[in-house]
C-alpha cells in the first residue's frame, strides 16, 4: 500500500479508501490509485483485512446435491447475484447428510464467511432451535424449517405441480401419474407437490387414484429411469406423468421411448425447475420455472441485510417466488379439442 500510495502521489489512508470502495473518492483520484495498483499487480490481505474489520466478504451456499442441476444452476445464480454485491461465494455439498450439515452450519470455517445461505434437507422444524444458536447470518432456501427463527426464501411447490397437473388434464388426460413422491413425507418437496397434484384432480372432480403414485428415490436421471421400469412392469394404463423434478422426468422419458411409448402422443409429460437441458432434450420437456433467479436475488439481498446488522435483530420474513409453466414438445396437446367437458 505504501509503493501504491507513493506512485499514485495520495495518502495511504487514500488507496484504503480506493480499495474498500469508499464512495468520497474523487474520480481523478480513484484512477490513478487503480492505475498504480495494475502497474504494481498488487492484491489486499483478505485475511488482515477482514480481521481489521470483522468481515470477508465470503458468503457460504450449502446444498444437498451440485449433481442435482436445480442446485448447478441454483449456484450459479447465487454467485451472479453476490458478485453484483461484491461478495464471493463458497459452495459447500451437505449431501443428504443430517451430521454433515451441522457441521457446515457451526463448525470452524462458519468464521471464514459472512453469512449463509443453507437448503436445509437433513433438518426439519424440530431444529429450529439450532438456526438461534449460531452467530453467522443464515437466510434459508427450499421447503424445510417454516417459521424458523431466520428468513425463508422458497418456490411454490404446491401452486406449480397444481397448474402443472391442470395442464395434462385440460388436455383430456386422465390417467396422470405423480412421479417422484416420497411416501410419509409432508414439510419437503415430494411433500408438498404431491398436495398440489391431490387439488388438481380434486377441483377437476377426479378421483384419487394410489396406483398412480410413482415414488422417486433420490430425484437424479437414474433414479427416475429405475423408477419407470419398474412401474412399467406393473402394467398400470397411464397417459400423462406430472414428475416432481425435471431429472427424474428425463430418465423416465429415456425408458418410456426405449419401450416404444410415444411422447406426447401416448403419454404427456411435464416437470419442474425449469432445467437448462429441458430445452434441448427430444422431445424438448416442458416444465414450471419455479423462479431460481429470484431466489437467488432475494436470498443474497436479505442475507445481506443481515450481516449488515448484527446487533438488530430483524423479524423473520418469507418470500415466495413466482412461477411460470413452460410448454414444450413433450406435452403438446394432440388433439385440440380434447378439453374435458
Amino acid at each position: 500500500m505504501h509503493d501504491v500510495a507513493r506512485i499514485a502521489g495520495v495518502s495511504i489512508k487514500t488507496v484504503s479508501n480506493v480499495i474498500n470502495d469508499f464512495p468520497h473518492v474523487r474520480a481523478e483520484t480513484r484512477a490513478r490509485v487503480n492505475k498504480a495498483i495494475d502497474e504494481l499487480g498488487y492484491q489486499p490481505n483478505l485475511s488482515a483485512r477482514g480481521l481489521r474489520s470483522g468481515r470477508t466478504g465470503v458468503i457460504s451456499l450449502i446444498v444437498p446435491d451440485i449433481r442435482n442441476a436445480y442446485f448447478s444452476e441454483l449456484a450459479d445464480a447465487v454467485m451472479r447475484a453476490a458478485e453484483a454485491r461484491g461478495l464471493s461465494v463458497i459452495i459447500e455439498q451437505a449431501g443428504y447428510n443430517r451430521d454433515r450439515e451441522l457441521l457446515l452450519l457451526r463448525g470452524p470455517r462458519t468464521q471464514l464467511v459472512d453469512g449463509i445461505l443453507y437448503s436445509a434437507l437433513a433438518l426439519g422444524e424440530d431444529d429450529a432451535s439450532v438456526l438461534n444458536s449460531l452467530r453467522t447470518p443464515v437466510v434459508l432456501l427450499g421447503e424445510r424449517i417454516f417459521n424458523g427463527p431466520t428468513d425463508h426464501v422458497t418456490m411454490q411447490n404446491i401452486e406449480g405441480v397444481q397448474a402443472a397437473t391442470e395442464h395434462l388434464l385440460s388436455q383430456g388426460r386422465r390417467r396422470v401419474v405423480a412421479f417422484g413422491a416420497h411416501p410419509g413425507e409432508e414439510i419437503g418437496s415430494a411433500g408438498l407437490r404431491l398436495v398440489g397434484y391431490q387439488r388438481a384432480l380434486a377441483n377437476a372432480g377426479i378421483e384419487f387414484d394410489e396406483a398412480l403414485i410413482c415414488p422417486v428415490d433420490q430425484w437424479l436421471r437414474a433414479d427416475g429411469a429405475t423408477a419407470m421400469r419398474d412401474y412399467l412392469a406393473r402394467n398400470i394404463p397411464f397417459d400423462g406423468i406430472v414428475a416432481f423434478n425435471d431429472l427424474i422426468a428425463l430418465g423416465a422419458m429415456r425408458v418410456m421411448q426405449e419401450a416404444g411409448i410415444r411422447i406426447p402422443r401416448d403419454v404427456a409429460v411435464i416437470g419442474f425447475d425449469d432445467i437448462d437441458e429441458t430445452k434441448y432434450t427430444l422431445p424438448s420437456l416442458s416444465s414450471i420455472d419455479p423462479g431460481r433467479e429470484e431466489i437467488a436475488e432475494v436470498a443474497v439481498e436479505y442475507l445481506i441485510e443481515r450481516i449488515a446488522r448484527p446487533a438488530t435483530p430483524l423479524p423473520p420474513r418469507e418470500h415466495l417466488t413466482a412461477f411460470r409453466l413452460i410448454e414444450r414438445e413433450s406435452s403438446t396437446p394432440i388433439h385440440p379439442a380434447a378439453a374435458p367437458k
